[in-house]
Formats: structure tokens, sequence, C-alpha cells
């Protein structure tokens, strides 16, 4: 829904217009899950049911023609309508299916009897959701291949460059800024391989009222259409293939009416891309902290209140898509435990959720593409905190190196006084652990001189394998191109 279908002042009372949805509104994944996109999709499903049937001989190439060119009139479905109407059975089909049979007839009065026949409401509503996921995976893709292609370029150019590793919100022992972003690029890949596979697989749904397509039978019987026997001429079979085919879609070994591992399957591959993608927007709040100011959005966002300031908005916008994702997933595995052949509120409880999330996603993925496209690096302050703590940041390598001299718990008593007075007196560790062995530990004081100690306590001189895990990560391809997006079937 654009701004233009609503202009100010004239929003309806009801009306869902992204106003209190930052992260998702006008994404690509909003406009192909609205609900605009849903009727064309159940629309699209209709047609190729009908054509996938006369594929097999079940209904005249004719009729499916005509419902294939009725669905195509999208203008004739009205989406608030639909919902509206949708109330006395519970799913928008069950009026899709009344107005599409209109208009059908509209156009040719015989082709009318072939629109939904043999299927049930939720084959449509199910195919529908699935064409609408496999559009909206595309575009989430497409930003997580630019993601991921950004932060391969940040990390070979900051291989080198040393900062503060953090651990439990203190300074632990240098790292890189290369090595983070590698682990960024990891986590986007993983989220697109777990997203690509999930959209490669995403299948349609043909089963009708039971699972069992008997209705299929029953019309080609009563039309003395019935086919032959022998291997690979089972009707329903067939048709689901054809089905498939139609779609562009998956073709299912079973009907999945109750067996929801399409939904299931999908609902963890983006709670995935929600954490990866919130891991990399957690970073940066952090690491753009007044304070610490390693990093800044490219072009954050203004405060009402406080003129100076420039908000990480990309980053928390999709800090909050990652803390809702979860959630809406809990909902979609849930629905699993589906009774009978086919569920009363199981089904319809992922309808809002699995939409919410997709949408949630493809704004995080938005964002994110945006957010390390623009985002600033700043070395000289990944430098300045290094030393902010005096060379306490590599008291690890200091009790390994004088443990070797005087014994391991000896150099870490040691080191714990001098860190302690160092802090204390806002001196140098080097100067005081300089003093210290020299006072206790004189032979030791022979080996390492001011020199030496000063080489010892220099973090950016103690970053360890970090570089050559860059390089290892680096090594991974980066993400191979889309899948086309498919075409619309009606």
């Amino acid at each position: 829904m654009s701004s233009a279908d609503h202009p100010t002042g004239t929003c309806p009372e009801g009306a869902d217009t992204g106003l209190l949805a930052p992260g998702a509104v006008d994404s690509a994944v909003e406009a192909a899950t609205g609900d605009a996109a849903y009727v064309r999709a159940l629309l699209d499903a209709e047609a190729a049911l009908t054509r996938a049937q006369a594929a097999v001989g079940l209904v005249p190439a004719a009729a499916a023609e005509a419902v294939t060119a009725a669905a195509r009139d999208t203008g004739r479905f009205d989406a608030r309508d639909l919902a509206v109407r949708a109330r006395s059975g519970g799913n928008p089909v069950i009026p899709l299916v009344a107005a599409l049979t209109s208009a059908v007839a509209g156009r040719d009065t015989a082709a009318a009897a072939y629109v939904h026949r043999g299927a049930t409401s939720q084959d449509i509503l199910d195919t529908a959701t699935m064409l609408v996921c496999a559009r909206a995976l595309d575009a989430v893709l497409g930003d997580l291949d630019d993601t991921a292609a950004t932060l391969g370029r940040l990390a070979a150019g900051h291989r080198d460059t040393p900062m503060a590793g953090r651990t439990l919100t203190q300074h632990a022992v240098p790292t890189t800024f290369g090595l983070k972003a590698a682990g960024w690029r990891a986590l986007v890949l993983a989220a697109r391989d777990r997203l690509a596979a999930v959209r490669s697989t995403l299948p349609a749904q043909l089963g009708g009222a039971a699972g069992t397509l008997a209705a299929f039978h029953a019309f080609a019987e009563a039309d003395g259409r019935a086919p032959g026997s022998g291997p690979g001429t089972d009707l329903g079979t067939r048709l689901l293939a054809a089905y498939a085919a139609q779609t562009r879609l998956a073709e299912p070994v079973l009907p999945w009416h109750t067996l929801r591992t399409p939904v299931a399957d999908l609902a963890g591959a983006l709670a995935h891309t929600a954490g990866a993608l919130g891991k990399i927007a957690a970073d940066v709040l952090t690491l753009s902290r007044t304070e610490i100011a390693e990093l800044a959005e490219g072009s954050g966002g203004g405060s009402s209140a406080m003129p100076h300031k420039s908000n990480p908005v990309r980053a928390t916008l999709i800090t909050a898509a990652a803390r809702q994702v979860p959630a809406l997933a809990g909902v979609l595995y849930g629905a699993l435990a589906a009774e009978d052949e086919r569920p009363a509120g199981a089904w319809h409880a992922e309808w809002q959720p699995l939409r919410d999330a997709l949408r949630l996603v493809g704004g995080a993925a938005r964002d994110a593409a945006e957010l390390t496209a623009g985002l600033r690096v700043r070395p000289e302050r990944m430098r300045a905190n290094l030393t902010a703590t005096g060379g306490l940041i590599v008291a690890e390598r200091l009790a390994a190196v004088l443990g070797a001299h005087l014994g391991r718990d000896t150099a870490r008593r040691l080191l714990t006084e001098v860190a302690r007075r160092a802090a204390a007196e806002g001196t140098g560790l080097d100067a005081v652990l300089d003093r210290v062995l020299r006072d206790r530990h004189p032979a030791t004081a022979e080996a390492f001189p001011a020199a030496r100690l000063r080489e010892l306590t220099d973090p950016t001189a103690y970053t360890g394998s970090a570089g050559a895990l860059v390089d290892r990560a680096l090594r991974r391809p980066g993400p191979r191109p889309a899948a086309p997006e498919p075409q619309e079937n009606a």
C-alpha cells in the first residue's frame, strides 16, 4: 500500500498504513505481501489449477483460457470486500471463488463450472501463500547478497585493523575489525543458505477435502474422462505434478494440509535471518555509542528533542525485528500440532504471523544492506580505545610469557597485583611491571627490559590468527545469483 492510496487526511479508519512498522514499511517485501499481492496470488493459484486440470484432460482448454483471462483482471476483485465477506466462511478463498466464477461466467458461461473444481479452500490459500513467500524471499535474498558482498569488502579492507575485543561488556583481548566483519558475513551467508534452501522447496498444495484428491476422480468419472490403469496413470498424482508445474512451485510428495513442515521450515529460516542481522545491529549499536565511537551509520536519524544527535536508526530497526520474529516463529511452530486431515484454528493462526515475519525480515534485510553500505569505520578510535586501559588488554599475553620464567601461578598473582596498581595509579602497565620485576625478580627483569615490556604490552601486536581467519573466511564464495522471480501465472 503506497501513500498515494491514502492521501493525507483521507486514510480510512482501520486502515494499516505501516505507521507503527517503520522497519518494514516501503520495502519490496511489504509490497509483495500486501493484501493486493495476496489477491493476485490467490487468483494465480485458481488459474493454475484450471490449467493443470486441462493439462491432464479434466477440463476443456477453452475453460482454462477463460479462467486465466478472468483472473488477470485484478481490478474486479476488491481485497477489503473479500476480507469482510470472508468472515462468514472463515477464509478469503470462499468469496474469491464466487467473484471469480462470476467474472468467468461473463466471458464464457460454460467455463464458469470449472472454477475451483475439486479443490478445497486450503489448497488455494496454501498455494497462494507459497507464491507470496517465494516472491518475498527473492527480494530478501537480493538484499542479503548485497550485504554479504559489502561485508566481504569490509573484512578484506580491515583485515589487520586492530580493535578491542569485548566480553561481558569489558575489554578482553585485542581483535581486528576485519575479523568482526568476516563473522558478520558468515552469519549473513548462513542465513541466506537457509532461506535459499527453503525458497527452492516451497510446495504447491493440492489435496481436496481431506487430502485424497478424490473429488478429481469423481469429476473425471462423471465426465467420462477416467484414465486407464497402469504405472504412472493415477489421476491425482499426475494432476499434482501438473499443478506444481503451473505454479512453478515444488511438487510435494503428499498434500500437507496438516503436515506443516513447509511453514515451520520457513519460520525457522526467517527467525535465523532476523537473529543474524540482529547480531550485526547489536554490534553497531554498541560500537557507535558516543564514548566508544568506533563505528557510525552513514546517515543516522535525528532526534525530536536533541539537535546534536545522529541516531543509529537502521541498526535500531533491525534490532526491533530481531526481537519480534522469534515470537512469530513460535506461533508458526505451534501450528505443527494440527489435528485430523484439516485443522480448525491451527492453520488460520499462521496467516498473519507469517506475513508479519516476512515483512520484518524483509525490512531488516533492506536496512542491513543500507547500513553496511554506508557504515563509517573509525580505525583511529579503535586504536585509542585499545590503549584506554594502559596495556591491561594484553595481560593474557604477559601471563603466558612471564609464566615461562616465574611459573604460571606466580606470574598470574604478580600480574593481578600489577594490573590493580596500574589502574589505581593511572600508569601504563609496562611501567608498573618494570618496577615490580626489578624490585622482586631482578633475574627476570634482565630478560624483560623496558623496551621489551613496551613491545609485549602493545595491543596492536597481539591479534593472534585474526588475519589468517579473515583470509579463510573470505575463501568461502559469496552468494550465487538469486533464483529468477516467479512469473505471474494468471
